[in-house]
Parts: structure tokens; sequence; C-alpha cells
């Protein structure tokens, strides 16, 4: 049976804004009080979808969360009509009511973490929405995108929903941004690695000092024993603090693999020889690909800027991969050097398609970010919701859909704007019937 790799990447959302919230972020820092434009947004979005669907790849659509989000404001303490509770909570907290009206859903490697079934006890492919602990306003994403991706994988033949593990720090988890699996080819049982910043439980272990570690390692073996790896099919590595502290936020921001290619910077793991170790142990036969990025060619601080390492490396053909990457790679020029360089090694990444998604940077998230990993087979496939899967059809008609409701300007105090609550709703709800997904959202029910 075929197997391969489906991407699924989130729709951004009409309240696409910069507001800043993501400390230890440097992109959303530097760019908060900024303009917005959602519609340019939404639409660099559909075009690396879409691009990518011509490339021949599986690529999916998630939609993104109902914001403004009323409901939390209330559970809040804000009353009064919906118009009244903007309205006071821009007056008394407006960085809360930035934080309710967040489109940062549109990053679905925080969405979940993914297991195929290739790896898991009972065959099925397994699914578990991150918790987001670590930012507020990521943290009451995790109930609608557990609807969301029931939809869109529903068939309990072959998919198993878990819930988001218990919203505490000690169980802090950011998804598949701090997770990758490689494997020798995507239908053989493979290794996942859990990249996680500190333990709660083990004080002992290094942590960083300036910005916060999202993944705890604890969460991260709950997903694993919840989704049914064992020893042979799950590894745990610690990122190095430093580079966190660098705004090395997520793992993504460092290394991304992809089957037998695993793509890092010197720095981005603490034990980077155990490691590695580890994964040659567990994969004895398989070509492995270890691409190590030296410090002295790419400073960290030039990877994070350029999101190199927050690229997608997607198989086009058995043995021939290519990198997804944001336009400012191309703009840096340390990293233009070194993948000008990497295309010159023997190594299965042949090709680089450069995407401009300058909307998502500037709020600090890349390629990688935005889309969420599905391997899966033929029949997996065939029971996936066909409404969410990106052709031709679809992204002409999801365009039209963002020109009818999406603003082309957004600042701050716009999310103050009752027109803008309805204009939200009234394109979710039209857009929850393109995707066929149901009434997922709270307004629905």
């Amino acid at each position: 049976m075929v197997q391969f790799e489906a991407n699924f990447d989130g729709l951004v959302g009409p309240t696409h804004n910069y507001a800043g919230l993501s400390y230890g972020n440097v992109a959303s820092q530097s760019n908060a009080q900024d303009a917005s434009s959602p519609k340019q947004a939404a639409r660099q979005g559909l075009q690396k979808m879409k691009a990518l669907a011509d490339l021949g790849l599986v690529q999916g659509v998630l939609a993104p969360q109902e914001r403004p989000d009323i409901n939390t404001l209330r559970r809040l303490g804000f009353t009064g009509s919906d118009a009244q509770v903007l309205e006071k909570a821009f007056r008394e907290d407006p960085v809360l009511l930035a934080a309710c009206c967040s489109a940062s859903s549109m990053w679905t490697a925080n969405a979940a973490t993914v297991s195929p079934s290739a790896d898991t006890q009972d065959g099925r492919i397994h699914f578990t929405p991150a918790n987001l602990t670590n930012k507020f306003h990521r943290s009451i994403e995790h109930e609608v995108t557990g609807r969301i991706l029931g939809q869109v994988f529903a068939d309990e033949r072959y998919f198993c929903h878990h819930q988001a593990l218990p919203a505490n720090e000690y169980f802090g988890d950011e998804g598949a941004a701090n997770h990758t699996r490689l494997c020798a080819d995507y239908g053989r049982s493979g290794v996942e690695l859990f990249v996680y910043g500190r333990s709660a439980f083990d004080l002992s272990q290094p942590a960083p000092r300036r910005y916060p570690a999202r993944q705890t390692l604890e969460a991260s073996r709950a997903v694993a024993r919840l989704h049914g790896l064992n020893d042979d099919t799950a590894i745990f590595i610690l990122q190095n603090p430093d580079v966190i502290d660098q705004g090395v936020f997520h793992n993504d921001v460092i290394a991304v693999g992809n089957q037998n290619v695993l793509f890092y910077h010197q720095e981005a793991f603490l034990d980077t020889a155990a490691a590695l170790d580890e994964i040659r142990r567990k994969l004895p036969d398989t070509e492995l690909h270890f691409i190590e990025v030296p410090t002295t060619e790419v400073p960290v601080l030039d990877a994070v800027k350029s999101y190199l390492f927050n690229t997608q490396i997607v198989t086009l053909r058995p043995g021939h991969m290519a990198i997804i990457a944001p336009s400012e790679c191309a703009e840096t020029p340390s990293v233009k050097a070194y993948l000008d360089k990497l295309l010159t090694l023997n190594t299965p990444i042949r090709e680089v398609h450069f995407m401009d998604v300058k909307q998502s940077m500037r709020n600090g998230g890349g390629p990688a970010c935005l889309r969420l990993r599905v391997a899966m087979n033929e029949a997996e496939h065939a029971a996936t919701n066909p409404a969410c899967l990106m052709n031709e059809a679809l992204f002409g008609r999801l365009n039209q859909w963002v020109d009818r409701h999406y603003r082309d300007r957004l600042s701050l105090n716009d999310l103050r704007d009752p027109a803008l609550l309805l204009e939200s709703r009234s394109a979710l709800d039209e857009l929850t019937q393109i995707l066929q997904l149901g009434s997922v959202y709270p307004f629905q029910r």
C-alpha cells in the first residue's frame, strides 16, 4: 500500500494581528503594535498550500479558531452585549483583548502531536491536541482544535483522538513544533523524536534562564504513552537551553527532520552525540543523513531571523527531497550561502523553493509552523474529509471567501470593533460549510 506524508496547513483567521503576545519569540515581539493585513496573510498561506499541492504532495486545510473569543472574555468577568464586552475589555485590559483575538491557530505545528499508524500499537493514527499552557492566547485553542481535527479525521477505524494533557506547567505541551519523525519510508515503523526544554519534576536538569522552556519532558512522555509508542519508537532529547535564550522557542526553529534526514544546527541539542547514537541504534537498517549546520557558517541569530530550520523538508520522489523555505532565507547572506552549498552535498535534499509568507513571519511563524504533518496510507487518506484537501477548485473557492470576508488592514484598535466579530463569525460559518466541518465553533452550538 502506498504511504506518504500529508501536510495540513492552518488557514489564517480574519483577526490576524501583531500584538506581540509571544514572549521568547523574537519576531513576534519585534513587530508588536504594527498594523497587519489579514487578507494578505490568508492569501499567502493559501498560495503556499497550492504550491505544495502542485508539487504533487497531499495538502490539506485546517480551519482557524473563532476570534474574538467572547466566551473566554465572559468567563473572565466582562458582561453585557457582545459589543459591550469588547469595549470593556479594550478599556480595562487591551492586552487581554488582543490575546482573545489572536489568530495564532494558523500555526498548526502547535495544533497537535501526530503519530502515524506504522508506529502505534493499535495501528491507527493518533492525535493529541497541544494544551499550549505557556501562552494564554494559545491555551484557549485546544478544545476547538480537537473538534476540528475530529471532523477532518473522523473515521474511528483509522484515527484515534485524545484530549489535551492537563493544563498546567508540569505538562506544558507545544505539539508537533517539538516533535519530528525519522524512518526509512513513511509506511515503516520509525522513531519519533520528542524534544523538550526542561523537566518539570527533575529540577537538576539544565534549563534556560532568559526565556521559558515551553515543552516539558513529562508532557512528551505522556503523549508517547497515549499514542501507544514504546522504547523502540520514542526518543526524548533535551534542547540546548542556551539557544532557547537566543529566541529558539520551539525545536522547529533549530531542527527539522523528514524520513531519513535530520537537518539541525550545531547548537540545537544539549548532547547531540548521544541523541544521534540513540537514533542510529533504533534505526539500524536505515541509511541516515545527519546534516549539521555549523555555527561558523550560520550563527544562531541568523537561523532565528531567517527561520532556516522552520522550513519544510518534503519528499518529491524516492531519495529526492526539497526544502520549502521562507523568502527571508534568500535575503539572509549566511543562510543563502549555506543553502547553495547544501545542494552540492551528497544528501537527499536536491531543491530549495522559496515562499513568501511574510505576514506569518512577522508574527513569528515560518513554513514549518504553518503545517501539521500526517503520515498516512491510501486507506487513511480515503477516510480523511475530502472537503479539506487542497485542489484547484478549493483554492479558488477559499480565495474568493477571503476576498469577501477579510479586511485589508487591521490595527489593535480595530479589535474593539463589534463589526469585526460579526465579520469573523459570518466568515467561519460559511467556512464550516465549505470544509464540511459541522458545528465546531461555540457560536454555532
